[in-house]
């Protein structure tokens, strides 16, 4: 299942994320998601495992046309001569000449200056041909209405936290607004980085387990399934073989509008990841190496 973004490009709708994956071990789960069928992985910068997606996505034996991979500028590389070179640094080291989709990672409030001069940098890639497709992650409404002033290309995907314990339907609104592609990391509330454990586990949820229960599927089935069904792109993380081929086996079942409802209706609107406003240079603030 593939999503149409806004320029065109389209873009497999269930990606394979690799947040908090060392190293070490995202080699073998990146080719153990290709044999699986993923055809979309998403890394960043910042996680340190670009090199060995690249090297993943090689192994696999696909051809490169065949594999979208999303990348992410971090906060330390903004401003527009910084973030080309932080395009150079990704693409040396995912191994590829092309990346399909790169990402601001953070709109970085306290610098607004350098994500605007970022964002100029993303859009001079698209242009010349270095990347197919553009966008933000963790943009609020109030960010993307600022970086609009200036962009002369809407972003394509905001890729956001969103799963049943934080919906943030202003953000997916404002983005369905301006024909942009939500996409939903942790999409399965599985995200206890910052927030151990608060407002309790969407897996264990009673709502969605009688939901997951009435279809023969799992609840983190039926949390990703939601997202398709919402029009959402969605990218879920594991190491573990059998649940890596058990999220991407969504594609058969289809959740009705009353449990779709039901889901929704879970909303706590409390985030578990960082806010976004609080992601300044001097707290996050890292040198991204150059191999």
């Amino acid at each position: 299942m593939n999503l149409l973004l806004n320029n065109g490009v389209e873009i497999p709708a269930l990606g394979f994320g690799v947040f908090q994956t060392p190293p070490q071990e995202t080699v073998d789960a990146v080719e153990t998601a290709l044999r699986a069928g993923y055809r979309h992985i998403d890394t960043a910068a910042a996680y340190g495992n670009e090199r060995e997606v690249g090297e993943a996505i090689r192994r696999s034996g696909l051809d490169r046309s065949d594999v979208f991979v999303e990348t992410k500028v971090w906060i330390s590389d903004y401003g527009y001569d910084s973030t080309l070179r932080a395009f150079d640094k990704s693409a040396g080291k995912l191994g590829v000449d092309r990346i399909d989709l790169l990402v601001l990672h953070q709109p970085l409030p306290s610098r607004f200056d350098l994500a605007v001069e970022a964002y100029r940098a993303l859009e001079a890639l698209l242009d010349n041909g270095g990347v197919r497709a553009i966008g933000v992650s963790n943009f609020m409404p109030d960010h993307l209405d600022d970086l609009l002033k200036t962009a002369s290309v809407v972003p394509a995907v905001n890729q956001v936290e969103v799963h049943p314990y934080f919906a943030q339907p202003d953000v997916l609104a404002a983005d369905a607004a301006h024909g942009i592609v939500s996409q939903a990391w942790s999409p399965i509330g599985g995200i206890t980085f910052y927030r151990d454990g608060e407002g309790g586990s969407t897996l264990d949820d009673r709502t969605i387990a009688a939901i997951a229960q009435e279809h023969g599927r799992t609840p983190a089935q039926v949390m990703l399934r939601r997202h398709l069904q919402q029009g959402r792109s969605a990218i879920p993380k594991s190491t573990r073989p059998e649940r890596i081929a058990e999220n991407l086996d969504v594609f058969d079942f289809v959740l009705t509008d009353a449990e779709l409802t039901a889901i929704d209706g879970l909303d706590q609107g409390v985030r578990r990841g960082p806010e976004p406003d609080a992601i300044t240079l001097e707290a996050f603030g890292r040198e991204i190496p150059e191999a």
